[in-house]
């Protein structure tokens, strides 16, 4: 054992000797880190945030690379699917590629946070913004009018780079960007504007590529995993795992009653579970943030206004309201963007109480009577000086609101409510009983472990973090 070097007092008072002060965040991180339970919880959510960017790559039916003999004789090389990739499977590729590179490097992680968050809010509306134009134009590039002024070519470059630049705008107002972060903004706005319109409307869903290597017309090389997750199969029908499809390909862990893969179902369903849970917390911790922070700052009036608007949205039922919404609104509109969106505007009440509670408090510190005699604007001073103080127990409800989320999402898709066309893990789970009435157990098991194993490790990331900021556990340990 390593004997620790004695220290006089006379050194200590010159601070030789003295451990750095770390911050309140670094301080809690480290001791959610010291908590193995926490530890195996982060692990699993940062796999299956991974398996979720790279699902296109490691579970597709179309080929990684086909050499194809043309009519003439000769012949033609290319990449079935870099093709058939999606502007937000190239978003996602993208961010999760360069960002934990960019967040690995030295210096302040802070700020390059706030560019990253701030990069994928403007990706993902720009693709929302993308794809209501694509479903609005149906199966054509442009709409009528489009057609008729001759700007059928550009509307698809038109409507992603006007709704690129002016998120862009938006964000360098919002964040008071100068300089250089301009230059970052302008050259994001180009690449995220050329994805959403060079990948405007959805491939064409085609996998002969079996049947044409039999004939001899293509020599294709698959990815890890030879399948897509709407690739279809009737010779396959309730396969169990291990068992091998035209071709010789492997289905690991067996098909469904479509005939479709279940591992290539379950590694796409990921990225259905991990977004719709982070992006309605984040939108319900946005809004609740907002409304308990006006609150909290106020009081008065204002406060038992906001208390009674509160009220009103605990008390509606959230599964219910999905049922409902899902019964009523037609398939087109049953998508994921309309889960999140019904999730984030009803769970806010939970963020809202806590932040008043915390803005209750903090309203008269001596740090914010400074702000208000310095004269500073109301939004710097409840969200730069106050909200840092007040947000750790929103961030511990956020946690716990993530596996809510994901809970609510695979009751829906095991109900059949789910978004059309996508693969989701309650809907897998739904099939472990046969249309025979039989049970089929590989259905049933691997669906849902995968849901029982995340919402276990977001609620062991949460209580480590919950425990980790308690003021009354911080004192216990000292």
């Amino acid at each position: 054992m390593t004997a620790v070097p004695s220290v006089s007092g006379v050194e200590l008072a010159r601070g030789i000797g003295v451990a750095p002060a770390r911050g309140f965040w670094e301080d809690a991180w480290r001791t959610v880190l010291r908590r193995p339970a926490a530890v195996l919880g982060i692990s699993w959510i940062a796999l299956v945030a991974l398996l979720a960017i790279w699902s296109p790559i490691l579970a597709n039916g179309h080929p990684l690379w086909m050499r194809e003999t043309l009519a003439d004789g000769s012949a033609r090389a290319s990449s079935p699917l870099w093709e058939h990739l999606s502007a937000v499977d190239l978003l996602l590729l993208a961010l999760g590629t360069v960002g934990p590179a960019w967040m690995l490097l030295p210096g302040r992680r802070g700020p390059r946070l706030g560019w990253l968050l701030a990069a994928g809010a403007h990706a993902a509306l720009v693709v929302v913004v993308c794809a209501v134009a694509s479903a609005y134009t149906g199966q054509r590039d442009a709409p009528d009018w489009a057609r008729r002024l001759d700007l059928a070519p550009w509307f698809p470059w038109a409507t992603a780079g006007v709704a690129s630049l002016v998120l862009a705008a938006g964000l360098a107002w919002l964040g008071r960007v100068r300089g250089r972060g301009l230059v970052a903004l302008a050259v994001l706005a180009v690449v995220v504007a050329a994805i959403g319109a060079g990948r405007w409307k959805s491939p064409l869903t085609r996998y002969d590529y079996a049947e044409r290597e039999a004939a001899g017309s293509v020599r294709a090389t698959y990815t890890l995993i030879p399948f897509s997750p709407d690739q279809t199969d009737t010779s396959m029908y309730v396969t169990p795992p291990g068992a091998r499809s035209v071709g010789g390909r492997t289905h690991l862990l067996g098909t469904d009653p479509y005939g479709q893969d279940v591992l290539s179902q379950m590694l796409h369903a990921s990225r259905l579970s991990i977004s719709i849970g982070l992006v309605s917390t984040g939108l319900a911790v946005t809004i609740g943030v907002t409304v308990g922070a006006l609150a909290g700052y106020f009081g008065g009036v204002v406060d038992l206004t906001l208390q009674r608007i509160i009220e009103v949205f605990m008390a509606i039922p959230v599964l219910f309201l999905l049922i409902v919404a899902a019964g009523v609104l037609p398939p087109e509109l049953r998508s994921t963007y309309v889960m999140m969106a019904i999730i984030g505007c009803v769970t806010w009440t939970g963020a809202a109480r806590f932040t008043r509670a915390e803005f209750f408090k903090l309203r008269n510190q001596d740090f914010v009577q400074s702000a208000r005699a310095l004269g500073l604007p109301l939004r710097s001073i409840l969200f730069r000086h106050m909200l840092p103080n007040g947000v750790t127990p929103v961030l511990v409800d956020a946690s716990f609101a993530v596996a809510a989320a994901i809970l609510a999402e695979a009751v829906l898709s095991y109900l059949g409510l789910g978004p059309v066309g996508q693969p989701s893990w309650g809907k897998l789970l739904s099939s472990g009983k046969g249309a025979t009435g039989t049970f089929v157990w590989w259905l049933a098991v691997f669906p849902g472990l995968a849901i029982f194993l995340t919402v276990l490790a977001y609620n062991l990331v949460g209580e480590a973090l919950r425990d980790a900021i308690d003021p009354k556990l911080k004192k216990a340990r000292v």
